[in-house]
């Protein structure tokens, strides 16, 4: 008599082999395609965030220029724009190129937002306003690099103080002076990863020729990144445009001075997240290096603001 054949249990070794192969390249598409996953995800909130700090600059500066003050007539000075940069950046790299803002404006954020009120408001309608970009923690006065960032603040000065200790006066900077120190404050904070921004001035200028008159329009920057039309000062005052040192190759000084403001655009470059951390630890080789590094890491927006103050 024969044993009945007993059927074998379990896997040979070329199936285990074919299974651990199979398991494997299901594994490696799957974390390949939640790494990029990720990855577009982090990319698209970096946007995202990007896009919602430009608004909330743009918005602000907008608000604050399309309700520009400027009284024609006048030896006072009732706009000032300098270039400048903050003192410290990420592993010692300053912000390329930044603009500090002083004018005068019917901001609708006078009294603490409390204009209409006859209790809160002395009816005042001007208000100084004025931006600056730091780099320090967003809120407070922390200074540790690990909390620091490129932060833009806007203060207002209440139409009482304007009317007291800035108005009417022929340096609106040397005034402003007694306020600098507080627009750094917390309560001033706008939005953070402001890497620059830059502020052009489109001056319209009207021009006699053999036919009449006609309109020329010429772009001022106000910043330091080089460019041979950029100048790093523009003060408005009530009866003529100065720009210390230089303008337009295309108009000349006389023809600057009477000219009026048609727009104001801003132009910024918003860090990411990523992009501010990685700057606090690395070095760049070179320019181009630099320049590659943020357009990876950064986005770019800007602004056409009219103007129709008078």
């Amino acid at each position: 008599m024969s044993l009945p054949r007993r059927n074998p249990k379990g896997f040979t070794l070329i199936e285990v082999s074919v299974a651990m192969a199979i398991t494997i390249s299901i594994t490696t598409v799957i974390v390949s395609v939640t790494s990029l996953s990720l990855d577009t995800w982090n990319r698209s909130r970096s946007e995202v965030r990007a896009c919602r700090q430009a608004k909330s600059m743009t918005d602000s500066m907008a608000r604050d220029f399309e309700a520009l003050v400027i009284r024609k007539g006048n030896p006072f000075q009732w706009l000032s724009a300098e270039a400048t940069t903050p003192t410290s950046g990420p592993n010692g790299q300053q912000s390329p190129n930044a603009a500090r803002l002083v004018f005068f404006s019917a901001a609708t954020d006078r009294y603490n937002g409390q204009a209409s009120s006859s209790t809160s408001s002395n009816g005042g309608n001007v208000s100084t306003i004025a931006y600056d970009l730091h780099y320090k923690a967003p809120i407070g006065n922390d200074q540790a690099d690990e909390f620091s960032t490129f932060v833009l603040y806007r203060k207002i000065v209440n139409p009482d103080l304007t009317f007291n200790d800035l108005l009417c006066k022929t340096s609106l900077t040397e005034s402003f002076d007694a306020y600098s120190n507080s627009v750094g404050d917390g309560e001033n904070f706008i939005c953070e990863n402001v890497y620059q921004f830059t502020v052009t001035f489109h001056l319209e200028i009207t021009i006699p020729d053999g036919f009449g008159t006609r309109t020329q329009h010429v772009p001022i920057q106000v910043g330091q990144n080089g460019l041979a039309s950029a100048v790093t000062r523009f003060e408005v005052f009530g009866n003529k445009i100065v720009i210390p040192n230089g303008g337009s190759s295309t108009v000349t000084a006389t023809q600057l001075a009477t000219s009026k403001i048609s727009a104001v655009e801003v132009s910024l470059t918003i860090l990411t997240d990523y992009g501010l951390q990685q700057m606090r630890k690395r070095t760049f080789s070179s320019a181009a290096d630099k320049s590659d590094f943020l357009g990876k890491n950064s986005y770019q927006y800007s602004k056409l603001i009219p103007i129709t103050c008078t």
